[in-house]
């Protein structure tokens, strides 16, 4: 059966660039990665087929011989061209590739180099906690839960019966990878004994069946301080997943999304909000109640307000949470035009509107003001069409 051709496994075209086959690895081998795919053949079957492709296509003499060859120019069994060899070694550009994936060589703690056995630091988990506008100003606690996995109690992570112990991988001996020679290279890949686990568990844990954490559902006390606002976030450490082989556990990052509230938008420090007044209030004067998250205040409004006025309200905005500086509450003056009028109203309305016609331009100056600018543009229009 003849061999599938290197590009096609890697889905890359002949005049591929070095990176841009590198990348194409990449995302074969993370996607049929055993460690990714435990007891799927057909995925190791093709994560071996990619890194055959890539340990030829990445050195430039073996590429050279296969493009004009085929697989002829590259098998030993078949004679072959001397593909140079020269190049530092598949084992090389293999732990290049994976060394940042998988923690697998160059002195990173991974699973290469006899540190399968080492203790690993657990995943950092986050958990998007909703509050309202109130509980982010004033701050809260509250109690979550959150699923994940955690050391496993009866074997005290060690994946294996109590009484029993895991026992050193006799195949890789206990490094978690093993070395192949294939023709005139080696390389070297996760032990498939073990799995890259560097042990074997004989009698594995009732509870875990040998993976030494399990998935649990634990109920957490967080505290909420004051002033925090969307995108925040407060770290619990230690509560996030439990570590591997006996390794500490990771992090819990909460973090806080504020809902919308019917009254106030938050910017940075400060709350905004608008405010509906009577025209008669707004043109005569007068005192409202502005509610403010602390409670209601009373506002002075000046006689002859227009609607976009604002006013700021010092210190009854938000406490920031990073200083002790406290934002304000800025209210916009929206004035409401009356409805549902009675026959009298609008009698009243109609003899104050002839009375302040009578008075010109003195009662609205903007409206006049508006009216003159409006002239004076179809004015110039009207004339320029003339020309």
């Amino acid at each position: 059966m003849s061999k599938q051709d290197y590009y096609e496994i890697l889905g890359v075209q002949k005049n591929v660039s070095e990176d841009d086959l590198k990348k194409a690895f990449r995302r074969s081998a993370m996607k049929y990665h055993p460690d990714r795919n435990p007891d799927n053949a057909e995925a190791e079957a093709k994560f071996k087929d990619a890194k055959e492709a890539y340990e030829i296509l990445s050195d430039p003499q073996k590429r050279a011989a296969y493009d004009q060859f085929g697989h002829a120019g590259v098998d030993p069994s078949a004679g072959g061209r001397p593909g140079g060899g020269g190049q530092g070694g598949f084992g090389d550009i293999f732990e290049d590739i994976f060394g940042d994936i998988f923690g697998g060589g160059g002195g990173r703690g991974g699973r290469g180099g006899g540190g399968s056995n080492r203790a690993y630091r657990g995943n950092d988990l986050q958990y998007n906690l909703e509050l309202s506008l109130e509980e982010a100003v004033f701050g809260t606690t509250t109690d979550i839960r959150v699923p994940s996995l955690q050391t496993c109690e009866t074997c005290n992570g060690s994946g294996a019966k109590p009484g029993t112990h895991p026992q050193t991988c006799p195949t890789c001996h206990g490094n978690g990878q093993v070395r192949i020679q294939q023709g005139f290279f080696a390389v070297q890949q996760t032990c498939p004994h073990c799995r890259g686990s560097g042990k074997i568990i004989s009698d594995p844990c009732p509870d875990c069946y040998g993976q030494g954490r399990k998935e649990k559902q634990k109920t957490l006390s967080v505290r909420i301080p004051a002033g925090v606002d969307n995108g925040d976030r407060v770290r619990l450490a230690g509560e996030g997943e439990g570590g591997v082989n006996g390794g500490p556990a990771g992090d819990l990052y909460v973090q806080v999304f504020v809902k919308a509230h019917p009254l106030f938008q938050r910017e940075g420090d400060n709350l905004h909000c608008e405010m509906p007044i009577r025209f008669t209030t707004a043109a005569l004067g007068g005192e409202i109640e502005v509610p403010t998250l602390g409670g209601k205040i009373s506002l002075k409004i000046p006689a002859e307000t227009q609607t976009g006025k604002q006013f700021r309200l010092r210190g009854k905005g938000v406490k920031s949470v990073r200083s002790s500086a406290t934002g304000d509450l800025i209210c916009r003056v929206v004035v409401e035009t009356p409805i549902n009028l009675t026959k009298r109203q609008r009698e009243l309305l109609a003899e104050l509107d002839t009375s302040m016609h009578e008075g010109g331009k003195k009662h609205s100056p903007q409206e006049h003001g508006w009216t003159d600018k409006a002239k004076s543009f179809f004015k110039d229009l009207f004339e320029g069409e003339k020309k």
